[in-house]
């Protein structure tokens, strides 16, 4: 009996908001769907298409939250389609909501333009630099670190570049211009990376209105991130470097990082 009701089919209303291009129009349709307690938003999306609606566009790929293609916002959040159950709790009247991300240009239905996400992204030079051109490419040695020195930059590696945060920071949907806190964590990322040189060139790039000034330290970008990367604190680090340069005369921005001594 116990595994019956764990399949038991739910008949869920999806409320989709879509945007038609040849006309330039937004309209609402509805589509009624039977799921279990396992079915996510996006498989939802994907049997409205396949049985329901053909016309439905929407962005996927892995199902398992990794690419970050399914990026939308459920029920007023900006979320991972692929993460999101269809019958939490949460959705009590039976009826779940799917919009487009709304700080990204819309293209149609549920499919927002990436283009000047991933420029801001390349903006920062998000790659390890080394001091040797020919060593860049043509590695003749590894480069070890210690654990302490991983530990400083693996927080804000595993970014998926599902541009939920960007689509949360209210900053980024009232000024354009302000490179967001995808970029900038990703900056940070790199920055403190003990193999890379190229750290007070980003710094140099990103100490700007448009840069870490813009942001208000309002904290959504953490919060809707799926991964817990925390771009918000990344942020006010990137600011204490940059401070940290202009009181100090413009010290490098990483000092030298020795392992920790563990219990003996």
């Amino acid at each position: 009996m116990q595994n019956k009701d764990k399949h038991k089919l739910e008949s869920i209303n999806i409320r989709v908001e879509r945007f038609d291009p040849s006309n330039k129009k937004f309209y609402k349709r509805e589509y009624a769907v039977s799921a279990d307690r396992f079915t996510s938003v996006l498989s939802a999306l994907l049997l409205i298409k396949e049985n329901l609606d053909p016309t439905l566009s929407l962005r996927y790929s892995c199902r398992m939250g990794i690419c970050g293609s399914c990026a939308m916002v459920i029920n007023g959040k900006p979320s991972l389609a692929c993460e999101t159950n269809l019958t939490h709790e949460f959705y009590k009247d039976k009826t779940v909501v799917v919009e487009p991300l709304r700080g990204f240009p819309l293209l149609r239905d549920l499919v927002t333009d990436f283009d000047d996400f991933f420029n801001k992204h390349k903006s920062v030079k998000p790659w390890l630099v080394a001091s040797d051109i020919n060593e860049q490419f043509e590695p003749k040695k590894e480069y070890p670190q210690t654990s302490y020195e991983r530990d400083v930059f693996l927080p804000f590696s595993e970014c998926i570049k599902c541009g939920l945060c960007v689509d949360a920071c209210p900053v980024t949907n009232t000024n354009k211009e302000f490179i967001g806190p995808q970029a900038l964590g990703q900056a940070y990322r790199y920055i403190k990376d003990s193999r890379d040189v190229n750290g007070k060139e980003r710094l140099d790039i990103i100490d700007t209105l448009e840069g870490v000034w813009g942001c208000d330290f309002i904290g959504a970008c953490s919060v809707v991130c799926p991964k817990s990367v925390d771009p918000a604190l990344a942020i006010q680090m990137l600011k204490a470097e940059i401070s940290k340069r202009v009181i100090l005369g413009k010290k490098p921005v990483k000092e030298e990082i020795v392992d920790k001594p563990g219990p003996k």
